[in-house]
């Protein structure tokens, strides 16, 4: 994959960060609707509108180098009909629809390859190879377990109530801690590894299924 400011690329991530965040984003608000805090509902967050969803860095970060974040829905986990269950699902929701639309998307490009109707190197290759993998990038940066990112709530919601105090000292480092990591390369020798065995996963299913 090419990661660097190519005009192409960056005017095929223009549309793909609009559809990768917006799922993510919806997919948190209607699990938290699930459980029963309609907070992101009322708020006009509960929908598939991308312009609701814009974070201007996080955006940034996703056409610059393939990965970032999205404006948080606004939750309030007391409403949880189940707060650690709750807590864990509605954060998992989000990186959870950027892997199921990875696997899907994987499947219908497949499938139109084998059809002779995307060609190698053409724009629609170049779209779905883009849509795809930053799909899985955002998912598991998001899965990292530092605040503020979904990955740090769903390990809080494992934690005892004797280590909560911990976790929300750290919270208010988090944003830092993320910066460092992220400038210092951390998440490019965690994430893209483990991309990487997931669409080899996915194209293994994939070649698995009858008349794909």
């Amino acid at each position: 994959m090419f990661f660097g400011l190519d005009p192409v690329v960056i005017a095929l991530r223009i549309p793909i960060l609009l559809i990768v965040i917006t799922v993510h984003e919806f997919a948190h608000a209607r699990m938290a609707y699930h459980f029963g805090d309609s907070t992101a509902h009322s708020q006009g967050r509960m929908n598939l509108n991308p312009i609701s969803h814009l974070d201007p860095i996080g955006s940034l970060m996703i056409l610059l180098v393939g990965f970032g974040w999205a404006k948080p829905v606004p939750i309030n986990p007391y409403r949880f009909s189940q707060y650690r269950s709750g807590l864990r699902w509605v954060s998992f929701a989000g990186p959870l629809s950027n892997l199921v639309l990875a696997f899907v998307c994987l499947l219908v490009f497949t499938y139109l390859s084998s059809l002779g109707l995307i060609s190698f190197g053409g724009l629609p290759f170049q779209f779905f190879q883009q849509l795809i993998i930053i799909n899985i990038y955002l998912a598991l940066f998001n899965l990292v377990p530092i605040p503020p990112l979904d990955g740090s709530k769903i390990l809080m919601s494992f934690l005892p109530d004797s280590h909560l105090g911990i976790y929300q000292q750290l919270e208010r480092y988090g944003p830092i801690i993320l910066l460092m990591f992220i400038f210092l390369g951390a998440f490019r020798i965690i994430i893209f590894p483990l991309a990487n065995v997931i669409l080899q996963f996915y194209s293994l299913i994939i070649s698995l299924l009858p008349g794909v």
